[in-house]
């Protein structure tokens, strides 16, 4: 297996998905990825990717409150995630934002609130913050625009709009595109796509979910993101390598504590 250069900037490693054969898998995965940044989505899965990330030097952690895991949600959740945000392998606040796709959510405000509060704690500990917008992009968009300012942030798997894309895309925000981009059906992703600065594109996979093409319907792992960019090359009509040497100087730039 050869070397693609490339990071995996969204991938959940911590799933049980890879219960089976995590370790196996990161072994390969270690002589192939320059790197893999692992969100959290809850007390525990960011305590997972926090332990990965301590256990393995190519992998980082993300911690954070995903918009469906907000039932329950401790009332000093902030504390813990202070402590995380001052770990030296915990590179962002993430994966939080706003989801009304599922109606069992929590109320939108509630949503909106938490999120808020999640990003003030990112800017308190500079930190950027990694973003799931999905049904929500109304909402989410007029929060940048009228309240959250002075963080930096990934739109992970962004499916808005161009109209979004510019109006985010004028304001500096990173975008990671994943295994949806190579879908068929998915020629507004790659709209975006063309239409954003190169120096704000990520590759990501979101494993075990999101299998590009040609392993769509299967498990996602993080070595599926060479897929997704050697398709993105195709796309933007790039040399891979130039595309891959991008995207990762890109991916070290945002997550600013990456060694």
């Amino acid at each position: 297996m050869s070397r693609t250069g490339l990071w995996d900037s969204h991938g959940h490693l911590d799933d049980e998905a890879f219960d089976a054969d995590r370790e196996e898998l990161i072994a390969q995965l270690e002589q192939t990825l320059d790197g893999i940044v692992n969100p959290g989505c809850d007390a525990e899965s960011s305590a997972k990717a926090v332990a990965l990330a301590e256990k393995h030097p190519f992998i980082y952690a993300a911690a954070g409150y995903h918009p469906e895991n907000l039932k329950g949600i401790a009332d000093n959740y902030l504390e813990q995630l202070a402590v995380w945000a001052q770990h030296p392998k915990v590179v962002a606040i993430g994966e939080i934002g706003l989801d009304y796709y599922w109606k069992e959510n929590e109320p939108r405000e509630v949503q909106k609130r938490i999120f808020c509060e999640q990003v003030d704690l990112a800017k308190q500990f500079d930190l950027p913050i990694i973003i799931h917008d999905r049904d929500a992009h109304g909402d989410m968009l007029e929060l940048f625009q009228k309240e959250i300012t002075g963080v930096q942030a990934v739109f992970h798997c962004f499916s808005g709009s161009l109209e979004m894309a510019k109006e985010l895309a004028k304001r500096g925000y990173y975008f990671g595109f994943g295994g949806t981009s190579t879908y068929k059906n998915a020629q507004k992703v790659r709209e975006v796509m063309q239409y954003i600065p190169k120096e704000l594109l990520l590759f990501e996979t979101d494993c075990p979910y999101l299998t590009p093409v040609p392993f769509r319907g299967k498990r996602n792992n993080p070595g599926y993101v060479e897929y997704t960019a050697r398709n993105a090359a195709e796309v933007l009509g790039m040399e891979f390598e130039e595309l891959a040497a991008l995207a990762t100087a890109n991916t070290k730039r945002l997550f600013k504590k990456i060694k």
